[in-house]
Parts: structure tokens; sequence; C-alpha cells
């Protein structure tokens, strides 16, 4: 599996790369499209659409490790769950954003954005609002709010958005997704889906004459992996699983 595993329960990585135009609606382009994904990757059989305009392949999820492409009218999307390797991650999105241009139409130039996603899941059975305020920390200017008679966190959910170059066109967003609500906490009763940690790079505006999808996209999640190796891991994600583990 690959490395990031190790600190979350489930760990994927998706690429999102959004158009400035309209992408080719016709059922050719389209099926074609999703051929050759399936050419490169035989165990990707599901194809379904889920709204107008909108269409999904992926594998199997029994097995918990799956890959997925989808498009939307201005969106081109995949991901890799629970990937063997570093490799079998970008082998997927190299794949995918080196056929944009020809099986798509999308050129460079009709770049919006090409974004990269890092997310963790970690399983935990209680209240996710309280253990996200313990590790990640309420803002000084809020912390008086948690004394509050009957003040309960109803909800917790951190994020901060900063620039990684001079212009703003690289940045970078670290948020957090907690699944407990108001409900289960007067209950008691807390639900086993997963708190969420997330962390996306992404690039605005159109591509340079010299520069490709794939180019960009190895730069985005260069950068991503920095930060997650040199930041992420020991101020969260290695706290919020030692955190759970210990309750």
């Amino acid at each position: 599996m690959n490395g990031y595993g190790a600190f979350s329960d489930d760990f994927y990585l998706n690429m999102v790369l959004t158009t400035e135009m309209d992408l080719p609606k016709g059922r050719e382009s389209v099926l074609h499209f999703f051929e050759q994904i399936r050419r490169r990757y035989p165990k990707m059989q599901n194809f379904y659409g889920r709204e107008k305009n909108e269409f999904v392949l992926e594998e199997e999820k029994e097995a918990g490790a799956y890959r997925w492409v989808s498009t939307e009218l201005k969106r081109v999307n995949s991901g890799v769950v629970n990937p063997e390797s570093a490799a079998a991650i970008d082998d997927l999105h190299r794949s995918v954003l080196e056929l944009i241009p020809y099986e798509l139409s999308a050129s460079p130039l009709d770049c919006e954005s090409l974004s990269v996603m890092f997310g963790f899941d970690f399983a935990y059975r209680g209240n996710h609002n309280d253990i996200l305020s313990e590790v990640v920390g309420v803002a000084p200017g809020l912390q008086g709010f948690m004394n509050l008679p009957f003040g309960k966190v109803l909800s917790h959910e951190p994020a901060i958005q900063f620039a990684l170059d001079e212009d703003c066109r690289t940045q970078c967003r670290i948020s957090f997704e907690s699944r407990t609500n108001a409900y289960q906490v007067r209950t008691g009763d807390y639900s086993e889906d997963p708190i969420s940690v997330y962390l996306t790079v992404r690039r605005y505006d159109s591509l340079g004459p010299d520069e490709t999808y794939v180019q960009e996209y190895d730069r985005l999640v260069a950068l991503g992996r920095d930060l997650i190796d040199e930041y992420l891991v020991a101020s969260v994600l290695k706290p919020l699983q030692d955190a759970i583990s210990l309750r």
C-alpha cells in the first residue's frame, strides 16, 4: 500500500480538471474516452450515468481499493482509493490527463483550474468535533465559547488556505470534515462515518504554451507530498491517529 495509508484507515488521491468551455456531450466522444481508459485498466468495467451529462467508470469497490474516472459538463475527475503504491496513483491520473486534449478536445488553454486532493479518512465512532478540537485546537479568540453552559461543540471543521507562489495562482487548502451532528451529541449514539482530512493543491488559469496537463499534475503532486511530509503528518495525521487509539 502507498506509504500514506499507514497514517489513516483509508487514503485516496483525487484529480480534478475544470475547463472554461463545456466538454463534448456527444455519445461517441464520451464513450470513446471511457473506452480508452478501460483499455488501459481492464478492471474498470462499471460504467453508469449519475445525472445529465455526468458519467462514471470505476472498478469494483468490495476490496476497498479501486480506481474511478468521471466526466461532467465542465469537469473531468479521477481518483485512486487505497493504492498499493505511489506509482499506481500517478499512473491513472497521468493517463487521464494525457487523453483529455485528444479525446475531449480540452487543450491546456481551456484550463480553468487543475487540482489534486489528498484525502485521509479515520474510523471513529465518537464525537468527531471533540476530537478535532483536541487535536487541531480552537482559535484563541473563540476558546472562551468552549466554557459556556451547555456549550457542546456541534460543528468544528477548521480550514486554512494559502498561496504557494507569488502571484497566488497556485494555492493549498487544508480542511477537515466532521460527520457528527446535533442528534448524535444529544443522544450519544454516534455513527461509524469517518473523520476526513483533506489537503488540496490547486493551480488556476490556463497553462502556458510549453506546459502540459501531466507536467502540471506532477508539480502539484510534488508540492502536496512535500507539505504532507514536512507538516501534515507530524502536526495532524499522527496526533489524530494517536488520539483515536487512546479512546
